[in-house]
């Protein structure tokens, strides 16, 4: 996606989502509105009908819906999701979504750490007495 973001990341920026969200007859419109060297987030409107077939993603997702509703297929498993449901999608998850009725939906992309946290040390009773 070469397409420039709605937003500019070195300047504050006020959007209304509503009127940015665009529809197309029997298609699906999509708007980048930030994009960082780590993030990235787009502004989706499906016309009644409308899908994207199973895929994956290496990033983080979060994905909110903003009005409508739409099923969601999470590994499989197909749930109903409308306006005002949020959605939060590990990396590498199969997952397909398709329009009951028009919908728009805003899409937030995370890249993962490089090197996942450190996990502490598990403290046993004897060694926390020690």
């Amino acid at each position: 996606m070469n397409e420039q973001p709605l937003i500019d990341s070195g300047c504050e920026r006020i959007l209304s989502l509503p009127a940015e969200t665009q529809y197309a007859p029997n298609g699906i419109v999509s708007r980048t509105l930030l994009r960082t060297a780590n993030t990235r987030t787009v502004l989706f409107g499906f016309a009644e009908g409308q899908e994207l077939t199973e895929h994956t993603s290496t990033q983080h997702a979060l994905i909110q819906i903003l009005s409508g509703s739409c099923e969601f297929s999470l590994a499989g498993v197909s749930r109903r999701l409308k306006a005002g449901d949020l959605l939060y999608m590990p990396p590498n998850l199969p997952h397909a979504v398709k329009a009951t009725e028009q919908f728009s939906m805003l899409l937030s992309l995370s890249k993962p750490a490089r090197f996942p946290d450190p996990v502490p040390p598990i403290q046993t009773a004897s060694a926390a007495q020690a």
